[in-house]
């Protein structure tokens, strides 16, 4: 028994020594385990981050410019050789102002009124000229009466002395006494032309009395629009500049609106594409969809050296109340105008610079709600300006992609900005 107890305890001790320990088993093999599981969460991690970025990247909005496609017209046909820039300006223009120096009394007028020629603008104080008519026209009528009065005298002149002259012949008087009276006569005679002389200068008198009077009113000198209000009641007016900043030179500034035309300035170099007559097309900065057909009036034959440009006179063929004077005007001058019975050309026209090259090919991208397509198109050969005209694949009113960015595709999400015109 006592072996035996020995025994298992030497078998215990053994087994002691034989066990692995967790820590020991951890340290051997544990690393080698896991590596494989650390190596592939990370590969799903890079395969996910690249797909939420190419998910990412092929969805997002690209920014993109869009213009209108329009239909093409007959005046397509009239290609533009030039554009300029000016303003509307108005060739009957005046600044209204009284010809004597007085205070206003009445201002009849407001920015924005038609007036009609003729029409009364303003009011000055009278009351001196007036005194001063009413002066010259009694002068002038003591005048008159002075010539009745050499009239009268006269004619009784005239009968005295054909009376004396009968009795000399008879005896009863003198020679002497007949000429005396002829003298006389001559000497009314002569009277009378002089103060007829005097009345016809007291009528001047009081005519140069009558026009100071009037000028007292100051009156439309032609019909049109009135653009400024310069003064008020109270105000002096003069047509001279006169006391400085207290005295007012003209009542206010009137348009005639029919009058309106284009003055652009054309670069030197290239007036010579220009000729007078020549058809042109306005364009206004504040309505740039509306083209006002043009011609060419005048080249002013003279140059700004400081610029190197020439003034050229541009009228509008049609009139319309949105023509102010000093609007922002672009004008472009037409090579040619084709008849009425010229074809009109099929397909729209859009900026040569929505066409780019994919793949050989010519293409536009046509925005179709938040993304585009692409369309293969086939470009007329011939240039209008800076449009290009597409029979086909392209209908009125599309948006199409200015300056299309090389990344763009067909169904790319867009965000699109009206091109400024």
């Amino acid at each position: 028994m006592a072996w035996n107890a020995g025994v298992d305890v030497d078998n215990t001790e053994l087994l002691k020594e034989l066990r692995i320990e967790r820590h020991q088993r951890e340290e051997h093999g544990g690393g080698g385990a896991r590596w494989p599981w650390i190596v592939a969460a990370g590969l799903a991690l890079v395969v996910l981050l690249g797909g939420a970025g190419w998910f990412w990247l092929g969805h997002r909005a690209v920014p993109v410019q869009t213009a209108t496609a329009v239909a093409a017209s007959a005046d397509s046909g009239a290609g533009a050789v030039l554009q300029a820039t000016g303003y509307v300006t108005a060739r009957r223009q005046a600044t209204v102002s009284a010809q004597i120096t007085g205070t206003l009394t009445a201002v009849l007028i407001e920015e924005g009124d038609h007036v009609k020629q003729g029409q009364v603008l303003a009011r000055l104080d009278d009351s001196g000229y007036r005194a001063n008519l009413a002066a010259a026209r009694a002068q002038a009528d003591a005048a008159h009466a002075q010539v009745a009065q050499y009239q009268a005298q006269l004619a009784q002149g005239v009968a005295d002395a054909r009376r004396l002259q009968s009795l000399v012949g008879r005896g009863l008087v003198s020679k002497q006494s007949a000429e005396q009276a002829q003298t006389q006569v001559d000497s009314l005679r002569a009277q009378l032309g002089a103060q007829r002389q005097q009345a016809k200068s007291a009528d001047a008198q009081a005519a140069v009395a009558q026009v100071n009077f009037d000028y007292c009113v100051v009156r439309a000198p032609f019909s049109g629009v009135v653009t400024t209000k310069d003064a008020q009641v109270g105000e002096i007016i003069s047509p001279l500049s006169a006391g400085g900043g207290f005295t007012r030179t003209g009542v206010g500034t009137i348009v005639d609106m029919s009058s309106l035309e284009v003055d652009v300035d054309v670069n030197e170099a290239y007036i010579g594409r220009v000729k007078p007559g020549m058809s042109a097309e306005a364009v206004l900065d504040a309505y740039p969809d509306w083209k006002i057909p043009a011609r060419v009036v005048a080249i002013v034959p003279t140059a700004d050296r400081g610029k190197a440009t020439i003034k050229v006179r541009v009228a509008l063929e049609q009139k319309d109340a949105r023509v102010v004077p000093d609007m922002g005007v672009r004008v472009s001058f037409l090579e040619e105008r084709p008849d009425a019975a010229a074809p009109v050309p099929q397909g729209v026209l859009v900026p040569a610079t929505a066409i780019v090259q994919r793949n050989g090919r010519s293409v536009v991208f046509v925005v179709d709600g938040g993304a585009v397509r692409q369309r293969t198109v086939s470009p007329a050969a011939q240039a209008q300006g800076e449009l290009r005209l597409l029979p086909a694949a392209v209908k009125p009113g599309d948006s199409v992609v200015l300056a299309p960015p090389a990344d763009l595709h067909d169904g790319s999400a867009v965000q699109t900005k009206a091109a400024t015109p």
